[in-house]
């Protein structure tokens, strides 16, 4: 019996129990209700089959150190603190909207230009805030967005080049209202 078959099991039993011990109006409003929210428990099911945020690897409030957030992209190439800058706000009031912008000094040539800047969370439930693929018709290697943000944490700008290297920086913020701690 798989593990979905088990769950689905005992999601039909504890029902099956909450309807022959409650019968009255409250209870099947309550047994209805609880149809509803149990797919949300275990398995990693939600009410549109979708994974849970648990099973995608989502940890809000976790603080991540460096090397778990940079160490699955670079791989060992060649990693430098330099010659990328990010750009934002020390104290952002309220998570829900940060403006950020990422500045670098990397050439964007035909033969050496930055192919991807990664931007990573510290705190975020989904690690990967973004990921912007640019090239030699880019003219330059900046980027201004908004991120939300799950509380005080630190951000990582990592920049992929042409050549295999990896370039990165790291900026603390401190953030008073958190936001997407549910995955979203």
């Amino acid at each position: 019996m798989s593990k979905l078959d088990r769950v689905n099991s005992q999601r039909r039993k504890v029902l099956g129990q909450l309807k022959s011990s409650l019968n009255t109006s409250v209870g099947l409003l309550l047994t209805k209700s609880l149809a509803r929210a149990l797919p949300l428990v275990g398995g990693g099911l939600s009410l549109f089959g979708e994974k849970s945020a648990l099973s995608q690897g989502m940890y809000s409030g976790t603080l991540r150190s460096l090397p778990e957030l940079i160490d699955p992209l670079v791989r060992g190439a060649p990693l430098s603190k330099s010659r990328i800058r990010i750009q934002m706000p020390l104290l952002a009031d309220n998570g829900n909207l940060v403006n950020l912008g990422i500045k670098s000094d990397l050439p964007m040539t035909q033969d050496d230009y930055v192919e991807k800047i990664y931007l990573l969370s510290q705190r975020n439930p989904v690690v990967q805030m973004a990921l912007f693929h640019l090239g030699p018709w880019s003219g330059d290697a900046s980027i201004n967005t908004r991120v939300r943000l799950a509380g005080s944490q630190f951000i990582v700008a990592l920049a992929q080049t042409s050549k295999g290297k990896f370039y990165y920086d790291q900026f603390d913020v401190i953030v008073t209202e958190s936001a997407c701690v549910d995955g979203s």
